[in-house]
């Protein structure tokens, strides 16, 4: 008797293997037997993105917040290009997403006939933005492939990477492989260093008396160690998206303060005599190019061995895991090591000072980040897009409890916010997602904001509304000469937008009032929306390097 069991079915039943239970896309006439087999198996939730762009940022944030994988079908072509904005962001963040698409029939592809959605190159288009791109070349390779994909996805250094299944081979029967019983991804244990290096790591440790860590994404697994080496009298300061491996409610945790325009900050970098870099690039976006001054005697863990110099010389690099390589060196010098007498005094005096400083900065949105966090559950997701206020407070200053409550678009790109809050909400459980973007990224992906409404996610949207892009007013400020061209934006009325889809919405016009109003939304279970209106609140002030005043 022949097989019913199809690649289709293969394919759904490799992702629940995986403990993959959640899935974004759009359905489309390459992806429809895939698709179907999920809905047959009914054991993974299917999220109806408005478009596949929207889709892949959502498997990114799900992927973060889950700490597992993120999954995003597409159709082929256009709708595999379509995604491509998303994968590069989560290629910028470190995020294991895995992009499976349609592609035209095994009798087609590469020939250019005109077939249905035929691209040219389909392979090479993902493999330019993913870790890897595959395509499945028959029934039997299929399970291979899929795997090796999954597991280069979830490899650090992680990221995100493409699976092509062309539309004859997914309705293409086959015994159902029996290793998918008792199937576990067959991924690499991490790398745990030498003895020697850890040897050499320590002494090097215990020779400084003023140290600290700078922890990255790499580093999230690692905050148990770090907290330890926090007690010996280190301080640190974490990468945007390394934020909170260590609460950052810890007097001596800098957060996102990296010290790009605050020469408190780097002048106390010179009388630091040991910078314990860790799973983290150190880089532009969070040094002002690399103008930032560490201190000089660097040391770099770093799992990725290309990471070793790549933006910052160091005296010395491991090749290991963040927690492991920590564990070692923390069970090495544990009760043996205490930095100088003073100098945890001196870093917690530090931190408050920087903290007011950088305040004072804000003019009156300077209050919002500890309303929000006063009136924001503790284990709330705190999501966002690129705007003025999170370019500020929202990286810099807003205290976050845990790594995955961090989402946010590690590569700067705008319009990103919305869908990745998306996909965290549907990560979140029980915990609240809160998600603050600014009117042009808002409008970029508006569209997504029903893919919330139908999914009935638990999650606050603030819309901080300054009719245009902010960002790139300041950019023109200091780059044109004060030239705004193309920045204003006309944009429908908020309050009228939510009421399309019943979306309990409320207005802040005082910076006094910010975070009642936002928990008036946070108390309503679903979807909510706080439009701030910037205007009535008031400017928000330049921010560094935009209130720099040029010498002379």
């Amino acid at each position: 008797m022949a097989s019913d069991y199809t690649v289709g079915d293969l394919v759904a039943e490799f992702l629940s293997a995986c403990g993959v239970s959640t899935v974004f896309g759009i359905a489309s006439v390459h992806n429809i037997p895939m698709l179907d087999a999920i809905g047959r198996r009914n054991s993974i939730r299917f999220m109806m993105a408005r478009g596949e762009l929207g889709g892949a940022h959502m498997a990114d944030g799900y992927a973060r917040v889950s700490q597992g994988l993120g999954v995003i079908f597409s159709s082929t072509g256009p709708g595999a290009a379509n995604t491509i904005g998303g994968l590069i962001e989560a290629r910028f963040a470190g995020s294991p997403v895995l992009h499976i698409t349609g592609q035209t029939s095994t009798k087609f592809v590469d020939r250019g006939m005109g077939a249905v959605h035929d691209p040219v190159d389909q392979l090479g288009m993902m493999a330019s933005v993913c870790k890897g791109a595959f395509r499945i070349r028959s029934a039997q390779n299929a399970l291979g492939v899929l795997t090796q994909a999954a597991v280069l996805a979830m490899t650090a250094p992680m990221g995100p990477v493409s699976v092509e299944v062309p539309i004859d081979l997914q309705r293409a029967k086959l015994d159902r492989p029996a290793t998918l019983d008792n199937f576990v991804l067959p991924l690499a244990p991490p790398r745990v260093p030498t003895d020697s290096e850890l040897d050499e790591l320590a002494a090097r440790v215990m020779a400084s008396k003023r140290p600290m860590l700078w922890l990255g994404n790499g580093a999230k697994n690692a905050g148990s160690a770090a907290v330890k080496l926090l007690d010996m009298g280190f301080g640190m300061v974490s990468s945007f998206n390394g934020r909170g491996t260590v609460p950052e409610d810890h007097p001596r945790n800098l957060g996102g303060l990296t010290g790009s325009g605050m020469p408190n900050i780097t002048d106390f970098y010179k009388n630091v005599d040991l910078c314990l870099v860790v799973g983290c690039r150190l880089r532009g976006h969070e040094t002002n190019d690399f103008q930032v001054q560490l201190p000089a005697n660097i040391i770099q863990i770093d799992s990725d061995p290309v990471a070793n110099g790549r933006t910052y010389a160091n005296q010395y690099f491991v090749c290991g895991d963040a927690e492991a390589t920590l564990n070692g060196l923390v069970s090495r010098i544990e009760g043996r090591f205490k930095a100088v007498g003073g100098y945890m005094v001196e870093f917690a005096r530090l931190k408050r000072a920087s903290q007011r400083a950088f305040i004072e900065t804000l003019g009156v949105y300077g209050t919002f980040s500890a309303q929000l966090r006063a009136v924001m559950p503790s284990d709330a997701i705190w999501a966002r897009d690129v705007t003025q206020n999170n370019t500020t407070w929202g990286n810099r200053i807003f205290p976050l409890n845990a790594p995955n409550l961090n989402v946010y678009p590690v590569g700067a790109g705008i319009g990103q916010g919305l869908c990745l809050g998306i996909g965290a909400a549907a990560a979140a459980g029980d915990r609240k997602t809160v998600v603050m973007t600014g009117d042009g990224g808002f409008f970029l992906n508006v569209g997504e904001l029903w893919t919330a409404v139908q999914e009935d996610l638990d999650m606050t949207v603030i819309v901080m509304n300054d009719r245009g892009y902010g960002v790139i007013k300041r950019i023109q400020d200091a780059t044109a000469q004060g030239r705004r061209f193309y920045a204003d934006l006309e944009s429908p009325d908020l309050e009228k937008l939510a009421g399309i889809s019943e979306i309990p919405y409320f207005r802040c016009s005082s910076a006094d009032t910010f975070g009642d109003t936002v928990a008036k939304a946070l108390a309503i279970k679903g979807l909510t929306m706080v439009e701030v209106d910037m205007t009535a609140v008031g400017e928000f002030p330049p921010y560094y390097p935009f209130n720099i005043k040029p010498a002379g």
